[in-house]
């Protein structure tokens, strides 16, 4: 069959990454920076509620929520230049730190290409 109708095709990569917040004031600050970026595409009134949602969220969950580029998570995928991000839906919640589990399974596997699963 060739592909050759026009259809696109989209692949949805789900990814759970666990980090550890050593700064929150600099991370926050980071996130203020985006959102009072020229670039930002917020008027005067959401840099303000978004800057209030950053300052007030102890975690930095909102923060990094503001620093996660869809391009950088197609970072993961190299050598690949066939692809590109359309949307990137990230969530981002507090976490009690890396399960010990995933810490043995991580080590020495080959970037987990999803081999047995």
């Amino acid at each position: 069959m060739s592909d050759e109708s026009g259809t696109e095709r989209y692949l949805r990569l789900t990814v759970e990454l666990t980090v550890e917040v050593q700064d929150i004031g600099g991370l926050q600050a980071a996130a203020l920076k985006e959102i009072n970026h020229p670039d930002a595409d917020l008027d005067d009134d959401e840099r303000r509620e978004q800057a209030e949602m950053v300052s007030a969220d102890d975690t930095g969950a909102t923060a990094l929520q503001w620093l996660i580029e869809p391009d950088h998570v197609l970072g993961l995928i190299e050598h690949v230049e066939q692809i590109e991000p359309r949307e990137a839906v990230l969530g981002v919640e507090p976490s009690d730190g890396p399960s010990d589990e995933d810490e043995d399974e991580d080590h020495g596997h080959d970037h987990g290409h999803g081999h047995g699963h």
